[in-house]
């Protein structure tokens, strides 16, 4: 990548600058803007350290977010983003600069306010996205340390599922639909059993992992290779778990209103099995 020239300093760590390929583009790195004058190159080398929303529409927004917040959190995010994007192989949707800034910056003047909001799914999500829990940790971190205000544990959870939508391309309300999907799903396994699964157990971690990849197979589309033959025998021999497993995919039908392939049924009633199995070895509701 050749130099950008500075086009106009919004602050010490946005400028708006002319790119050789992109025409204008909002810059935005630790101190990128301090110093510099109109028309000032910015070497390649720099790159590493700054991140250049090329849509326009991220653009615009981001210029309009720019002026309410506190230059001390525009430093963290840079820092929080840099993290994340050097933690994960996948690429960081660019819109998480402008949707996260503001997600935290809210949840700043929420906490300055006393406001504190339950997050319901907080396990589900350290379960699920552990990665991207742990650049929620780091962001919930340097927070803490730059701006001296703690947003706690809660926080962290909302944080992660901004990183996983800008990993997976998603919306922020998508991954938060499907985070209380899982939850309910799982509400409703443990109602039909009459089992409350012990949430620190490998049970847990499984099950919540089976619904996780069978959303994303909904999401995307993706067949799974039918079992009817399987299919009879599961009916035959656990009708109850095999009933349930039908219960839970039409709630995933119905949420997500796209169809469900009926060999997922399949596969979850082996799982729901495995349960009932540890149900009986002593589980208590």
């Amino acid at each position: 990548m050749s130099s950008l020239q500075v086009a106009k300093v919004l602050n010490n760590n946005v400028i708006i600058a002319k790119h050789p390929q992109h025409g204008e583009v909002v810059v935005i790195g630790k101190g990128i803007g301090f110093n510099r004058k109109n028309k000032d190159r910015i070497p390649a080398a720099a790159a590493e350290k700054m991140f250049i929303l090329t849509k326009p529409e991220e653009q615009e927004q981001y210029k309009q977010l720019v002026p309410h917040i506190d230059e001390k959190l525009i430093e963290a995010m840079n820092d929080i983003i840099l993290n994340a994007a050097k933690s994960s192989d996948a690429p960081l949707n660019e819109h998480i600069h402008i949707a996260l800034t503001d997600h935290i910056a809210f949840a700043i003047k929420r906490h300055a306010q006393g406001l504190y909001i339950h997050n319901p799914f907080l396990y589900e999500t350290k379960e699920m996205y552990p990665e991207e829990y742990e650049m929620a940790e780091y962001a919930v971190r340097t927070i803490r340390e730059k701006l001296g205000v703690d947003l706690g544990q809660e926080e962290i959870g909302f944080i992660a599922l901004h990183f996983h939508g800008a990993l997976t391309n998603q919306h922020i309300s998508e991954v938060r639909k499907h985070s209380e999907l899982i939850a309910d799903l799982v509400h409703t396994v443990e109602q039909q059993l009459e089992y409350a699964i012990p949430k620190d157990t490998l049970d847990y971690s499984r099950l919540l992992t089976h619904l996780r990849f069978a959303l994303e197979r909904v999401r995307r589309g993706e067949a799974v290779n039918e079992t009817s033959s399987l299919d009879g025998l599961l009916k035959r021999e656990y009708p109850e778990t095999y009933s349930l497993a039908w219960k839970l995919t039409n709630m995933m039908e119905q949420r997500l209103k796209k169809p469900v392939y009926p060999a997922e049924a399949g596969y979850l009633t082996i799982h729901l099995e495995r349960l009932v199995q540890r149900k009986e070895q002593g589980g208590q509701m």
